[in-house]
């Protein structure tokens, strides 16, 4: 039986005062290179786009003021020097005793490693910089083919200033067995981290890829990112995003992955940091036969606010996508998740699911659920479902019954909620690791 999504709805009052605009001017866009033009165009763009507000739909549970936005800076180049240094966890090989490669990005620099064998194979995974000098043909194929900077002022910003990112080109019938990781460092408050990732996996091509942005507690910071992602015909992807920012970063994304004829996508999406969150994340099934996963999880705890905008795009006949994301608040936190399945005119045979599950810990945590469809042809399968609740009674009741104290038998219960997803976290470093943030957030007054 089909769930009707619920919104707990609580006063707030919000903070005052407009936030001021962005004080980056054209002399910091990066010059020359084959992305001139494009950062050209995603200059006009930032520059006639006003911040959102809620006035906007998008933005109508998501309000900008007290962003610092006049004060935020752009990092120099090799900052990183005199900032904190990356968590040699987040470091560590996801398998064994190494990665495929690893590209870590870093305030004003970035390290790259890649195993000489994918190399001698056609497989480039390099930082931005790096690709823009040595691979310009493919980062032109690549940058705003997916993401259009006039989709948002947080899209133009990131493409007009992106100052580092990730590309990532896996040659066609290519299948990668060992996983490829880039970690994003955000250290220093005041800076704005912009970045650009471009993932191309070939025809017939399968990989692995995970990705993490983190960041220490600092004052208050940005992060502003584009996502741009293309699954070739029969090609495979596994990727698995994660974000543990600090609490003074407001985080802002857009990001789509297309997926081309017979291709498979497999997106694992954790988030359990950040002030705030808004993320804009579209799947397009794009070929016919396509199939793409959506898995995400989120906690937030204290003051935090994340906004999740996700988009099943069928654009193809015989088509399939599987969304689901399960969240738990605390403290006076707040999740936002909006969901919306499209099925263009064509596209029969569809087969689209999409449900958000909500645990509320605390009175004055709020979760808002907003499932949507938009079906333009007349032989599919498309169904929905949202809940918002708190822990189940007779479970607590019966672990309390079996001497396990309260806390516990509630940290108990929300890793039970949560295992589902954290089943489809292929690395056991990776999921052990946002277990014990689950653990430091369930064990927060």
């Amino acid at each position: 039986m089909e769930e009707k999504p619920k919104i707990v709805i609580s006063r707030t009052r919000r903070p005052a005062g407009t936030p001021q605009d962005f004080a980056f001017s054209a002399e910091a866009i990066p010059a020359g290179g084959v992305l001139e033009d494009y950062r050209r165009r995603a200059w006009e763009a930032f520059r006639s786009l006003p911040l959102p507000t809620p006035a906007e739909e998008a933005w109508r549970r998501t309000d900008l003021r007290g962003l610092p936005a006049a004060s935020l800076r752009l990092p120099l180049p090799d900052a990183w020097r005199d900032l904190p240094p990356v968590p040699a966890h987040l470091l560590r090989p996801l398998t064994a005793d190494q990665h495929g490669g690893q590209v870590i990005l870093l305030p004003g620099g970035s390290r790259v490693e890649l195993d000489p064998a994918l190399v001698a194979r056609g497989v480039v995974f390099t930082d931005l910089r790096t690709a823009e000098r040595d691979y310009p043909e493919l980062v032109a194929r690549m940058a705003g083919q997916t993401v259009r900077v006039e989709e948002g002022k947080f899209a133009a910003l990131a493409g007009a200033f992106g100052q580092n990112g990730v590309l990532l080109y896996v040659p066609k019938g290519l299948t990668i067995d060992r996983p490829l990781h880039s970690v994003l460092w955000g250290p220093g408050g005041g800076l704005a981290h912009l970045s650009h990732i471009l993932v191309w996996v070939d025809d017939g091509a399968s990989v692995t890829y995970v990705h993490e942005a983190a960041s220490p507690d600092e004052a208050d910071s940005l992060h502003a990112g584009l996502l741009e992602v293309r699954v070739g015909e029969a090609a495979s992807l596994k990727f698995v995003e994660l974000q543990s920012w600090g609490r003074g970063v407001w985080n802002f994304s857009h990001e789509r992955i297309q997926v081309g004829r017979a291709g498979n996508l497999d997106w694992i999406f954790g988030a359990v940091g950040s002030r705030l969150t808004k993320n804009f994340s579209e799947l397009d099934l794009a070929g016919e036969g396509a199939t793409g996963r959506m898995s995400g999880f989120y906690f937030a705890d204290g003051t935090q606010h994340l906004d999740h905008d996700t988009q099943q795009n069928h654009l193809a006949p015989h088509t399939t996508s599987d969304l689901l994301f399960k969240g738990a608040l605390k403290g006076r936190s707040r999740s936002v998740w909006q969901g919306m399945i499209y099925v263009a005119p064509g596209a029969q045979k569809t087969d689209g699911y999409q449900a958000n599950r909500n645990l509320v810990l605390s009175e004055e945590a709020r979760a808002d659920s907003i499932p949507g469809l938009e079906i333009l042809a007349d032989d599919v399968r498309c169904t929905h479902g949202a809940t918002v609740g708190k822990l189940e009674q007779e479970p607590l009741f019966y672990l309390k019954s079996r001497g396990i104290p309260l806390p516990e038998a509630e940290r108990l219960m929300v890793e039970g909620f949560f295992d589902p997803i954290m089943q489809r976290i292929p690395f056991d470093g990776v999921r052990e690791r946002f277990q014990q943030a689950i653990h430091q957030k369930m064990s927060l007054d």
